[in-house]
């Protein structure tokens, strides 16, 4: 799997503008104290809290979206053309994202893009109090979303190890999951109970101050400037990162990873609601407590990573890709609701190794020049997910949903096995 392709050598690494010196902890609050260590750095804290903003602002759109969406159209097509728009913006243009997150200063990047994302907002808060929101607002909205996430969250995977050095990128990147996991889990039920109490202008009046707030505390970060002073053209520069790539043999099967779990693992959440009332005969309670579960497993996973996993790494990520694939398969073939919901919280988990360790590996690999480029490519991985999700339909629709699920269940397994016998260099990490 690639193990035999050289890795090029590495430029000189940009320093970490604001980091200090890791001090041993004492023995009381040891574990703790690892745990959250990047928090003790400011510049990170600013950036980490404005991660919750977005993600949270994120969280309760997709519910009060899709919801507004329903009660402007009554169609369940339109609905998904809702959220299916904020796909293809990531998946055409994160490579161009990355490129620029080589060439910008990233706080500025991030600045603009979350300026735009308070914008957006503000736009549908607008026309829904001056009652002119139609299913064309929304469907442009999501679409100018995910444009604007293509290009922000390179740059914001491209910062942490300028902000935290790198002793501490791995415990800031598996911090970063855990926020986004928190967010997972707290963020849609927050969402769907003001929207049902006061009703979707409020939600996205709230929404647009989440991201606003994000914006404020992105504007304490201290200026990084560009990775390196660039002179070649930007197609030549995206050219050359995407030959970086091919020749880094890890770094290639770790974006191998991360894009198959993607299209694979992720997908069937779109689904549950099919899960939830074929196999066990439930309805929307039982769906919400589906993704809590899958959240807890996230979240903790998260913290478990974040506390510091310093061996075995490229082993348990390569583990986990097989855990889920077996967790699928059990969700679909063993009938009872109380092991669904453990198997959820093992999907977590393995999302949470995917998030943490996948994205640490892969900077830990790269240098500062071309880590925007790299993080582009990576981010593809959300405008992937919906390439799974039309098949995995289609077999439901066909086979019925728990066949549907055995099958990519079957194929995560077998993929993950794949990896975890042929990347040896990988599974040394």
């Amino acid at each position: 799997m690639a193990d035999d392709i050289r890795n090029e050598t590495a430029a000189p690494e940009a320093p970490a503008v604001t980091a200090r010196p890791v001090r041993p902890a004492g023995p009381v609050g040891r574990r703790i104290s690892s745990t959250f260590a990047s928090l003790s750095e400011p510049a990170y804290r600013s950036l980490w809290y404005g991660m919750l903003l977005v993600w949270g602002s994120l969280n309760i759109q997709m519910v009060a979206r899709a919801q507004l969406a329903y009660d402007l159209s009554r169609s369940a097509f339109l609905v998904g053309l809702v959220g299916a728009a904020f796909a293809p913006p990531v998946l055409l243009f994160s490579l161009f994202g990355g490129l620029v997150a080589d060439r910008i200063d990233r706080k500025v990047i991030m600045q603009f893009t979350q300026l735009g994302l308070a914008a957006n907002t503000l736009f549908v808060a607008v026309s829904i109090t001056t009652d002119t929101v139609t299913i064309w607002h929304l469907i442009s909205a999501s679409f100018i979303q995910g444009l604007l996430f293509a290009f922000m969250m390179p740059a914001r995977q491209a910062i942490v190890p300028q902000l935290v050095g790198k002793e501490r990128m791995g415990n800031a990147v598996a911090l970063n999951s855990s926020g986004m996991s928190l967010m997972t889990l707290v963020a849609p039920a927050l969402g769907g109970v003001m929207y049902a109490q006061v009703g979707p202008e409020l939600v996205y009046y709230v929404m647009f101050a989440f991201t606003a707030a994000a914006f404020v505390l992105t504007a304490r970060l201290p200026g990084v400037g560009k990775p390196v002073q660039k002179s070649g053209k930007p197609i030549a520069e995206l050219a050359e990162g995407l030959r970086y790539i091919l020749r880094n043999g890890i770094v290639l099967t770790l974006l191998a990873i991360s894009l198959v779990t993607a299209i694979l693992a992720m997908p069937f959440r779109g689904l549950l609601p099919v899960l939830a009332d074929e196999v066990f005969g439930r309805g929307p309670e039982a769906v919400g407590l589906m993704l809590s579960s899958i959240g807890v497993g996230a979240l903790a996973g998260s913290l478990v990573f974040a506390g510091g996993v310093r061996k075995g790494r490229g082993l348990v990520l390569m583990i986990s890709s097989i855990v889920s694939g077996i967790a699928l398969v059990g969700s679909a073939v063993l009938p009872n609701y109380t092991v669904l919901l453990l198997f959820m919280v093992l999907i977590g988990v393995g999302d949470a190794a995917r998030r943490a360790l996948n994205n640490t590996l892969i900077m830990e690999q790269v240098d500062d020049a071309h880590r925007g480029r790299v993080m582009g490519v990576y981010m593809m991985n959300f405008g992937l997910m919906p390439v799974g999700t039309l098949p995995l339909a289609a077999m439901a629709e066909a086979w019925g949903i728990a066949r549907a699920l055995t099958v990519v269940g079957v194929m995560l397994t077998a993929f993950g096995a794949v990896f975890l016998v042929a990347a040896r260099r990988v599974r040394r990490l």
